[in-house]
């Protein structure tokens, strides 16, 4: 009987959780609505889509982009929040000391997923839409680029890429709990490898250029997370 009195309160505080992440998602969608436009003409006069005409295809085209726009925002402002419920969920099972450890693993978290924004959108999205388009001009074909085209490939460049550089520290985490060795991510190398390779692949364009702009960086952070998982290993 105690024991399924845990299960409905572990459920009760997982369904407390949930609802104050879903609030402040909310809450953020309606701050990301009210900024989104001025966030739009902010992208429109960055160099990669000054030249490019914005055409509209459909008549849903400007709110579908205005709606995924706001997402984003809404996205950025909840992770802090969603991030610290989850740590708030597990705390009960963690001592003392791993709470106060994997506390500060939410502002490492926050800021590896706006670094792996920022990398995605500054570096990564110039250089593919440079390529793809010297390609177009190499067949003789006529660039006509629509609003919808050119925010949805971004959108799903930057978001996933975000998402992927959370790699470290989630394998810090798993690290400190006690759940991943270095040792064992060593010997899942060659496994590690093979599965980044094709999530890459799955998040790039369809060229060559682009899959190893994305798989490159992945690999890269897989051996981060090896370095970060050892020196946790060794301190614990």
């Amino acid at each position: 009987m105690e024991q399924e009195y845990t299960l409905v309160e572990h459920l009760t505080e997982l369904r407390k959780r949930i609802i104050i992440t879903a609030v402040i998602f909310i809450l953020s969608l309606g701050i990301g609505f009210s900024v989104a436009s001025k966030l739009l003409t902010l992208i429109k006069s960055q160099p990669t889509a000054v030249n490019v005409d914005w055409n509209v295809f459909g008549f849903t085209d400007g709110i579908i982009i205005y709606f995924k726009c706001a997402v984003i925002i809404a996205i950025l402002l909840t992770l802090p929040i969603a991030l610290h419920q989850i740590w708030l969920f597990v705390k009960p099972g963690l001592s003392e000391e791993e709470a106060r450890g994997t506390f500060k693993y939410i502002p490492i978290s926050f800021f590896l997923f706006l670094s792996g924004v920022s990398f995605s959108y500054f570096i990564l999205f110039p250089l593919m839409l440079d390529f793809m388009s010297t390609i177009n001009q190499s067949v003789g074909a006529t660039e006509t680029y629509g609003m919808n085209q050119y925010f949805t490939f971004m959108f799903n460049l930057i978001i996933p890429v975000g998402i992927v550089f959370e790699m470290p520290v989630v394998i810090l985490f798993l690290t400190k709990l006690g759940i991943v060795e270095p040792n064992s991510l060593r010997k899942m190398r060659k496994i590690s490898y093979f599965i980044l390779v094709i999530v890459g692949v799955l998040i790039s364009p369809p060229d060559f250029i682009s899959d190893f702009l994305i798989v490159i960086p992945l690999l890269v952070l897989f051996e981060i997370s090896i370095l970060v998982s050892s020196w946790s290993f060794n301190r614990k």
